[in-house]
């Protein structure tokens, strides 16, 4: 029995984490989208046993939060059994190459930086939602 995909989005900024969802949606992904703005709270929810055990899950991960670097969260989300399946995009400021890297190496599987500019940040996450649309997440076993 295969649940639909929940997107596990990651975002401190709110005016960020509403352009993201829109755009998602405009791009006519309708999964649940649940939203935390501390690394703290969103490894709290996804390591819950009836989250943690049934997936699928899809995580959307900003790399500069309040609490701990979202290095850290992909560090501890792709050293578990289960949640390493789960596909982590990160999406940040940030585009240090040695940053990048590291993302790539702990096992993020796209890196996207966030463009300042308002329009092409919601072109670039309309097309992630495109991407997400038709992307396959695994099924947790």
């Amino acid at each position: 029995m295969s649940h639909p995909v929940v997107i596990i989005m990651i975002e401190d900024d709110p005016g960020h984490a509403r352009l993201i969802e829109k755009n998602i949606r405009r791009a006519g992904v309708n999964n649940e989208i649940r939203h935390f703005e501390s690394g703290t709270a969103a490894l709290r929810h996804v390591f819950q046993p009836e989250v943690r055990d049934n997936g699928p899950l899809l995580v959307l991960l900003d790399l500069n939060l309040p609490d701990m670097s979202g290095t850290d969260i992909l560090e501890k989300l792709k050293a578990d059994e289960k949640l390493k399946r789960a596909p982590v995009v990160v999406l940040t400021t940030t585009d240090d190459q040695r940053e990048i890297q590291r993302c790539y190496a702990l096992g993020c599987n796209v890196y996207i930086t966030k463009p300042v500019e308002y329009e092409t940040f919601s072109q670039a996450i309309r097309q992630l939602g495109l991407f997400l649309s038709i992307m396959q997440v695994p099924e947790v076993p």
